[in-house]
């Protein structure tokens, strides 16, 4: 499956953001500085998740493989903008771009997964939190874990099943940062058109539903819980904001990249950008600064490593 040698087309060119030399400077220090706070942010929320028994719990562990999969998302683009912006070499390989490609999608179809899992598992705690421990153990947790990534393997694997055929053999030059989907088969030396709305509905279509889903499953908890205690609907639904807004960060921009009918350059590259950049760094900011648990964990282990550092 896409075999250079079967196309003229051995390597990409990706655009990028800009052409002006100074304001790709910019963006060089700009990206550099966010990626570091994502690797940071991201792997701060892992290690305090694994280190802090008090937070041995199937929320927080798989808070922790969302974040994770964020973390290898930004990995996956930013690297590469970064040294394309202070090389000025922005080359890709064939195979390179196939590969993004399908990374990519695992990782997002992991992730769409990870968040209904997620939404199961604040339903579990809030609705039934008699039966929490007893549904939501620990092999529950890893089949989650597994079945969100075999998902994502099977929906990259589709995707990419639909392109398999095509030939590139003309126009090289891909208009983003990183190989995406869409304008990748836009290169191609064939009429692309009915495959378009093909990808388009298996990526679109199912972030939309997805999406929907969650936002239904949310509003069935909040609902719930007020016809039980109408005192709960609060902390039900300051739990819940942080989810609803990651919710939002991770499908708004998909739905608007695959659904929305007159894209243009500038939105879809200010959409990559919230997706690869911005939304990663959110998350763990969301999720730690309204959580009680996840601050008090952060500052024992802040203390255990300054002891440890006066100790030696």
């Amino acid at each position: 499956m896409f075999e250079a040698n079967d196309s003229e087309v051995a390597e990409f060119v990706l655009l990028g953001l800009c052409t002006s030399r100074p304001m790709q400077l910019i963006l060089l220090i700009f990206s550099t500085v966010l990626y570091v706070m994502i690797v940071l942010g991201n792997l701060l929320v892992m290690f305090t998740v694994f280190f802090d028994s008090h937070l041995h719990s199937p929320m927080y562990f798989l808070l922790a493989n969302l974040s994770f999969i964020d973390m290898c998302l930004s990995t996956l683009t930013i690297p590469k903008l970064i040294s394309d912006l202070f090389s000025g070499q922005n080359n890709i390989s064939f195979k390179g771009c196939v590969i993004q490609i399908f990374v990519l999608h695992i990782l997002g179809g992991s992730e769409m997964v990870l968040l209904i899992a997620m939404a199961l598992d604040r339903y579990v705690a809030i609705c039934k939190p008699l039966h929490y421990m007893t549904i939501m153990n620990p092999q529950m947790c890893i089949w989650l874990l597994v079945g969100s990534w075999i998902i994502g393997v099977i929906h990259s694997v589709v995707q990419l099943a639909f392109v398999a055929h095509l030939h590139f053999c003309g126009p090289n030059e891909i208009d983003s940062f990183y190989c995406d989907l869409p304008r990748f088969i836009q290169l191609a030396c064939t009429d692309t058109y009915k495959l378009e709305f093909m990808i388009t509905a298996n990526s679109g279509f199912i972030s939309m539903g997805t999406f929907f889903l969650l936002i239904f499953s949310y509003v069935f908890i909040l609902v719930t819980v007020w016809k039980h205690s109408s005192g709960g609907l609060s902390k039900a639904l300051s739990t819940l904001s942080a989810h609803l807004a990651v919710v939002v960060l991770f499908f708004g921009p998909c739905m608007f990249i695959y659904l929305w009918p007159f894209p243009t350059e500038a939105i879809d590259k200010f959409l990559a950008i919230l997706d690869c950049l911005i939304t990663p760094i959110l998350n763990p900011a969301i999720y730690t600064l309204r959580n009680k648990d996840m601050k008090k964990a952060m500052r024992r282990m802040f203390s255990h490593a300054l002891i440890l550092r006066k100790i030696v």
